[in-house]
């Protein structure tokens, strides 16, 4: 198993002189973030879905290997809330292609007001392409049953599992034979920092659910005050240390 560990995005001022030297001008931070991490999640796309032609541009300046896990667009999952997801989805992919090996899995973020609808999850996800890794992160509680399990488990999709305040707000379902994590807000200090119990206890986690499995996907998303990067550092290097392979991540920071 690799355990791919990044960021929810790249794109935040604060991170000047914590991931990137203060006079590397923003244009060139991608290729100064690929340089150090190995993955990100892209959730600009949740907002407003790139054109082809910049996701295609955003894989000629990243490195072979590199991977990017895309956040479906709002448009589908807030806006259409699921339903008639052929052309979203269509759209989406079509796009989102342009980053040909360097795409990863795509993460559906559901509304915290959209209750269970195992059928209306099952056709959304029987419009993505075969073989596409497609996260599921449903944020409302009436979707933890034995029903919209079984939709997750016979497409292939994950469970995404979330953090929020160091305490998972899903279950800690293994769904198919790889995993995606998303790390919210931590409770150490300068918020919204994760301590490194509460990063071990995740590392357990992981291990305990896929032992001998595929690829695991890490994203930290709390990125006031560079929080995000610090936190995946620390995170990748209590892996290697309990003896998982870990994907690149920073020696050092800027402002460490």
């Amino acid at each position: 198993m690799t355990l791919f560990v990044g960021t929810s995005g790249w794109q935040y001022k604060d991170w000047r002189d914590v991931l990137y030297p203060s006079g590397l001008p923003m244009r060139l931070w991608l290729e100064e973030y690929a340089a150090r991490f190995a993955t990100v999640e892209n959730n600009n796309a949740f907002y407003r879905l790139p054109s082809r032609e910049t996701f295609e541009a955003w894989r000629e300046r990243t490195p072979p290997g590199f991977v990017v896990a895309v956040k479906a667009s709002r448009y589908l999952t807030h806006i259409k809330r699921l339903r008639e997801p052929e052309e979203p989805v269509h759209r989406l992919m079509t796009h989102a292609t342009g980053l040909g090996d360097r795409l990863g899995p795509v993460l559906l973020q559901l509304p915290p007001t959209l209750r269970a609808d195992p059928d209306l999850l099952d056709a959304c996800l029987a419009c993505f392409p075969v073989g596409t890794r497609v996260a599921v992160e449903p944020r409302h509680d009436s979707w933890w049953t034995p029903a919209v399990r079984e939709v997750l488990v016979s497409r292939g999709a994950a469970l995404c599992w979330a953090d929020v305040l160091a305490r998972p707000v899903t279950p800690l379902w293994r769904t198919t034979g790889w995993g995606y994590v998303r790390f919210h807000q931590g409770r150490a200090r300068p918020w919204p920092r994760y301590g490194r119990q509460s990063l071990a206890t995740w590392i357990r986690r992981v291990v305990t659910a896929w032992p001998d499995g595929e690829n695991v996907y890490a994203y930290f998303n709390n990125d006031p005050h560079g929080a995000a990067v610090e936190d995946a550092v620390t995170f990748a290097g209590l892996a290697r240390r309990a003896g998982l392979e870990v994907t690149r991540t920073p020696r050092h920071l800027a402002r460490a």
